[in-house]
Order: structure tokens, then sequence, then C-alpha cells
């Protein structure tokens, strides 16, 4: 049976065609064709696209394929027989089995009459992989005069980018009740949009300190609904910041949101040791990546804080992310600390950080987790590599989180992931009295959500186990 493409397209003439000649290709249906044939004709039935509903709907799989079954069918016609130059005229098709993800289908076309005018009627059976019949019917071609032979056009790989982790992420959140979040003067669309987005999932309720007629103003201009928010009126970025900070402080809010003040300005006030919200752990920000067709989601820290961090930031940089991978649901995360270096050379102060931090572990300085390195990047995340690299690891090829040299790298490293790779990157500030979530403009409302997700979990986290004790 021939089920790959064809290298080379030959068509079968009409004088070259007599009755009972046929071709056959064979599919796998998968849940990729589902999902770009949903893209490609606008189809989003939830019969074809939600598992929990389609459970609902027995026969809702005859629909949902039939039309992917009735394109196979006009792949045999154009490209095998009678091939190309082939015009498709009409068919009559009857939709008899479901299919279902993962479903061997086997189409074939057989000439079952030639007519005048260069028009042909074939029979079209597609059958599963027990043989069966799913599709049956017949198709009327008007079939080329004019010899083609040519090499088959390559067609470009394709990959659906999905952020199904996020999606999990979420379901995490929904389980714990929204939280009072400080909106740090929010007085643009992108901004005071971010808020209420979060709100609006249930993550957050939000708390608007800034200049509230012009918030409103801004709301109004835009058709927004702010009568959820509560308000603290504030004249400026520096007191909204001032005002939100002492919030947090006195437990009336139990998470920040950067939103149009600056960041630096945000962490300078978080971490002030007389006014801040510092606890005996170094503040550090983490970012959590989803990125299409990786298998998990990751930890990259830190790519904000601290520009270039001593071992003893690192071993709270470290702590705080395997608490973060924790709460997200990695029982024993693995913590790679990255480096140009596979193995500890002077040369380099990342390579003996990281012999350095994984020692650390070992005497129980840090803990939680397991930790390794150094490790090089491809080293960390890819099997192959870490099998010739380092065989003995139980961190290499399977990190949770990465550890980056310090804030160059880590920036460099998320921007690629995002605009190379369509990862989604979300933000979050750790280590912390509250969680303090870190926007951008650049994200979109996915990110911008999820980063309010992080929040949500982090301070029922906080609330389970005290993890930060405050500064005396």
């Amino acid at each position: 049976m021939d089920t790959a493409a064809p290298t080379m397209l030959e068509n079968r003439c009409y004088d070259e065609l007599a009755v009972g000649d046929s071709a056959s290709l064979t599919r796998t249906l998968t849940k990729a064709d589902i999902e770009l044939f949903a893209i490609l004709s606008g189809d989003i039935n939830p019969a074809h696209l939600d598992e929990a509903y389609a459970r609902d709907t027995p026969f809702h799989k005859v629909i949902a394929h039939g039309m992917w079954g009735g394109t196979l069918i006009s792949t045999v016609l154009g490209t095998r027989l009678p091939g190309p130059g082939t015009i498709y005229v009409g068919q009559q098709l009857s939709f008899v089995r479901p299919v279902g993800v993962g479903d061997v289908i086997t189409v074939t076309v057989t000439v079952k009459a030639k007519r005048d005018k260069h028009m042909v009627l074939l029979d079209c059976l597609c059958t599963n992989q027990l043989g069966k019949p799913v599709i049956t019917g017949e198709a009327e071609v008007m079939a080329p005069t004019v010899k083609v032979r040519r090499p088959a056009t390559a067609l470009p790989e394709l990959h659906l980018h999905r952020h199904e982790r996020f999606a999990q992420l979420m379901a995490l959140a929904a389980q714990q009740p929204a939280i009072r979040c400080a909106v740090v003067y929010p007085d643009d669309l992108n901004s005071l949009s971010t808020a209420l987005e979060a709100a609006h999932a249930g993550l957050i309720q939000p708390v608007l300190v800034g200049v509230r007629l012009a918030i409103e103003t801004l709301a109004q201009a835009h058709g927004l609904d702010l009568s959820t928010c509560d308000w603290v009126e504030a004249s400026a970025p520096e007191e909204a910041i001032r005002q939100a900070v002492a919030m947090a402080r006195k437990g009336d809010v139990a998470a920040l949101m950067q939103t149009s003040v600056s960041s630096p300005a945000l962490l300078h006030a978080i971490m002030d040791r007389d006014t801040g919200l510092r606890t005996r752990r170094r503040i550090s920000h983490a970012c959590v990546a989803d990125v299409p067709d990786y298998p998990t989601p990751f930890i990259i820290t830190d790519a904000a804080v601290h520009v270039q961090p001593t071992l003893e930031d690192k071993r709270d940089i470290v702590q705080n992310a395997i608490d973060l991978a924790r709460v997200l649901g990695f029982d024993t995360p693995r913590v790679a600390i990255l480096s140009a270096a596979s193995s500890i050379t002077s040369a380099l102060t990342s390579s003996t950080d990281a012999a350095a931090l994984s020692k650390m572990l070992e005497r129980h300085q840090i803990t939680g987790g397991l930790v390794d390195g150094p490790l090089s990047l491809d080293a960390a995340i890819n099997a192959d590599v870490a099998r010739r690299l380092h065989p003995q690891s139980l961190v290499a090829g399977q990190a949770n989180v990465l550890v980056v040299p310090n804030l160059e790298t880590g920036d460099m490293l998320v921007k690629q992931l995002t605009f190379l790779a369509g990862a989604d990157v979300a933000n979050i500030v750790l280590g912390a009295r509250v969680p303090v979530i870190l926007t951008d403009t650049a994200d979109g409302p996915r990110t911008r959500v999820a980063c309010s997700a992080l929040a949500v979990l982090l301070s029922a986290a906080q609330g389970r186990t005290a993890p930060f004790d405050p500064l005396p």
C-alpha cells in the first residue's frame, strides 16, 4: 500500500484510463490534522475540538472528520488517479462510521465509468484499520488530456504552536480563590487591560493605585468596565509604588502588579530594607516558559533582578526557583546551573559557581530538588547531548529549572525563546513577602493572564507554608 507522498507526479490521461483502474493512499488521523483543518476552515465546533464535550456526542466524529476524509479523496484524484490536470466536478459521499484520532484510513478510488467530454465517474471508498468502510460514494471528474510527469513540489514543514502548559497552569490556579492585587499606576490601555483580563479570569480582585479620574477616562474611551475594581488614589507613579508596597506590608493585598511603572523603580522599593518587602531570602526574578512542542514548561532565572549575582545570590535564586517549581507540581525539580563550560574551570566563574551550588545541595544549604552543573544549555535540555556529555547526571537532558550566569544571558535567552521559538513567558518576582507580577508590552493576553495565575498559586502556597520570614 502506498503510504508516502510521491516524489514524482504522473497523470493518467482520459485515453489511458480503463474501467477498474484504481489508486490508494493511507493516512493516520492525528490531533494536529484536526487542529490544522479547524484553523484552515474556521470550523471550531466543540464536538471536533473539545474532548470533554465530544464524549457526550457519540456520533460527532462522522461529521467532524468527514471533510478530512473528503480531502484525502481529492488528494488521490489530484495526485494519483487521474492525477495532475484533473478537474473535480462533483461528489456524492456518505459518512457511515466515525473516525477518531489514531485511526488509520485507507482511501481508494476506482474508475467506474468513462463518459463523453472526458468525464470520468469513480467509486470512492475509505476504510479504517479494521477494514470497515467509513466513507463511501462517487466522484465525478474531468480527466486530463495532456500527459504530465514532473517532480512533486516539496511541502514546507508545518508546526502547530501549542501552549497547553499554560492551560494546565490556569487549571491549577482555578482551584484557588481570587486574590487582592495592587495594580500599580495603570495609566495606559495595555496596563489597564492586563489587570482586567486577570480579573475576568477570576484570578485577582484589582486594587487600582493611581489617578482615578484619568483611569476612568481611559476605561470609558475604550469601553472597559471598572465596576469590580477597588481604588487607592495616587497622584504620580512614585506615590503609587509607595502606597502599593505599604499595602502589601500591612497585608491589605496579596500581590503586586507592575504595569506602566518601570520594573527597576518598583524593585528598588520592594528591596528597601526599612519600607520594602524583603525577607530573609534574596529577591529574584523567574519566568515560566511554555515552549511549543517542548514536553514540559521550564523556569529560567534570573533575568531581571541580579545583574551579576554572587554565589550567595545564586543560592537564593536556586532555592526560590525550586519552591516555584514545586508549587507548579514538580515533586523533585531538576535544576541545571548553566555555563559555557561543560566541566569546572577557573576561567569561567559560572562553572565554579555551578560546582559550589551542587555541593550546597549535598550540605542541605539548598533543599527540595536536584542541582547539577556546570551544564551547557543543550546538555541541560537535550537527552541525546546529555547522554554523551553527562551520562551519570540526574539533571542533564531533563532540567525543569535553568539558572543563567547573569542578567544579560538570561535576558537574551528569554527573548530568543519568545521571538524565535514562539514561546509564551510568564514573569514573576520571588522571595518577597508577596509575589510581584512583572508585565511587558510585548506580552500577549495568554501570557499576561498566566503571570497572574503564578501569583495566585504562590500566594496560596505562602499562606499554607509561610516559607519566607519577613525581616525583623
